[in-house]
């Protein structure tokens, strides 16, 4: 113990194999501290999880304070549990999964290869991430960087996503998401969402997406919605964006499929409002290089597009942008949008 602060460290140069761990609080410091400089490593068999949750690796929950950082690395060794998935149904285990820790700070450690999510964040307020990577196969299933849920007030600066799927997915119950200084790619992009499955309601308001590059992701900022669902996406913005080789760069899907509901006329959706585009640069994979689809009765509304000039990447080639039930206006954009003015 230091300065009120309980220290958990992991030695530099040091490897330590952890079966499932939960650190569970609240906690009689002032703040703790996991000092991480070496390495930690999971089993590379499914078993180690037998009479575990199978959904988690390392927990840290209800600890105000927490503060993780150092050099060292969290390596899941997902791959046994990606082949594994493949041939029998079954849950794989997020790798970092961080619940009610109100004021936590991560910083400078390095995540590799989790079984799904690398970094899970619910129900926690005022709190950052900063130089933080992590890495997996880009067919890697569902190895999203960071899952954010219900949740506010967060921080994630000057990090780096190199996965299988979302770089950093913001779901519902979530507010006031600040990113800043993000590099995406490969991966899925930046997601707000999927929102509203299985008829839920569901809210998600004021991210700002700021000064962030997508280098050859499947998509650059997206913002996707599930059909019949309810509640709202709203006060969100993408400014001071670089574009390399990214397909579907700027793309709002309001119209995910409920297979529950297929085939049925679906008059409810969350309600997507007050999105801003500003400054966003590049190259796009894909013809279609910003993708607009709405529904619901109202559609999405006040969506407004400055500076925008998205070209082909392969030379000669143009790209054009599709839009379905949209309301807003655009400036300077190019390809220009044909439903907003």
């Amino acid at each position: 113990m230091k300065d009120g602060t309980a220290t958990l460290e992991v030695p530099h140069g040091k490897t330590f194999k952890l079966k499932p761990l939960q650190f569970n609080g609240p906690c009689n410091f002032p703040s703790v501290h996991f000092q991480l400089e070496g390495n930690i490593i999971a089993p590379r068999n499914t078993k180690a999880w037998k009479g575990h949750d199978s959904e988690r690796w390392i927990e840290f929950l209800n600890i105000d304070g927490l503060i993780i950082d150092g050099g060292g690395q969290i390596n899941a060794r997902g791959s046994v549990w990606w082949e594994f998935c493949r041939e029998n149904s079954c849950s794989r285990p997020t790798a970092l999964f961080i619940h009610n820790c109100n004021k936590f700070l991560l910083n400078g450690t390095r995540h590799l290869n989790s079984a799904r999510n690398h970094i899970s964040i619910n129900s926690c307020t005022n709190s950052k991430v900063y130089n933080v990577t992590t890495i997996a196969p880009e067919d890697s299933p569902n190895t999203d960087g960071i899952d954010i849920s219900q949740s506010s007030y967060i921080l994630i600066q000057d990090s780096t996503f190199a996965t299988g799927d979302d770089c950093i997915a913001i779901n519902g119950g979530t507010s006031y998401i600040n990113i800043t200084g993000v590099t995406c790619g490969p991966g899925h992009g930046i997601s707000v969402g999927s929102l509203g499955k299985k008829q839920s309601y569901e809210v998600v308001e004021h991210v700002r997406v700021y000064n962030c590059s997508f280098t050859g992701t499947t998509n650059g900022m997206r913002i996707k919605t599930w059909e019949g669902g309810s509640g709202y996406a709203r006060n969100i913005s993408f400014q001071h964006i670089i574009l390399t080789n990214t397909s579907n760069p700027i793309i709002i899907d309001q119209k995910y499929s409920d297979l529950t509901n297929e085939g049925k006329e679906q008059t409810s959706a969350v309600q997507i409002s007050g999105v801003t585009y500003r400054d966003v640069k590049g190259t796009s994979q894909s013809e279609i290089a910003i993708i607009l689809d709405c529904g619901g009765v109202t559609g999405c509304t006040d969506i407004f597009m400055d500076s925008i000039n998205i070209t082909a990447t392969s030379s000669g080639s143009k790209v054009r942008a599709s839009c379905n039930n949209v309301h807003g206006f655009t400036t300077f954009t190019s390809p220009p949008v044909p439903c907003l003015s």
